[in-house]
């Protein structure tokens, strides 16, 4: 059994090792699975609280009947029933094994019981095998692309200089 929860400040340090082990360590993983655009930290604890503080914005846990922390989403609602999805993440030694898919899909449940009607994301252009993992969920591509934030050092160290954001969606039904 799966707890799906808001998180607690207390949980913000697991949660920011977690992400950063997830993003940016590669020990083994799929290259797909991990953000080698982009080197350095993908979150710190000042950017993660500048997140939350943001209007509607909220921080889902997901912990096994242990207490182990299985992963954790940050989820925005927006006007108009449009909810934003970020920073999914599923512990590395349990990727494989459908449970990024099972988060997911608890996520667009969890807005969808808040008067969610559609959820939004973005991902790096550059990597397709993210955008079709999915794009095999129901999301697709709007056309609508957002720039990366160069220069932005909480956003990590770009490793190269074309790197730009497609805007996927999915209606929440």
């Amino acid at each position: 059994m799966i707890e799906l929860r808001e998180a607690v400040e207390a949980e913000y340090p697991d949660i920011i090792a977690l992400t950063n082990r997830a993003f940016r360590e590669p020990s083994g993983q799929a290259a797909w699975k991990v953000e080698t655009l982009v080197g350095g930290r993908r979150i710190t604890e000042s950017l993660l609280r500048e997140d939350l503080a943001a209007p509607g914005a909220r921080l889902l846990i997901w912990r096994d009947v242990d207490g182990g922390h299985l992963g954790h989403v940050r989820l925005d609602a927006g006007p108009g029933g449009a909810w934003y999805l970020a920073m999914l993440t599923v512990r590395p030694d349990r990727q494989d094994g459908g449970l990024g898919r099972t988060l997911l899909a608890a996520a667009e449940d969890y807005a969808r019981a808040r008067g969610g009607r559609r959820m939004r994301m973005t991902v790096v252009h550059q990597r397709p095998e993210l955008i079709a993992w999915y794009q095999r969920r129901g999301y697709a591509l709007t056309g609508e692309t957002q720039p990366f934030p160069y220069g932005d050092d909480r956003f990590g160290a770009p490793t190269r200089d074309d790197l730009y954001f497609d805007v996927l969606e999915k209606a929440l039904g």
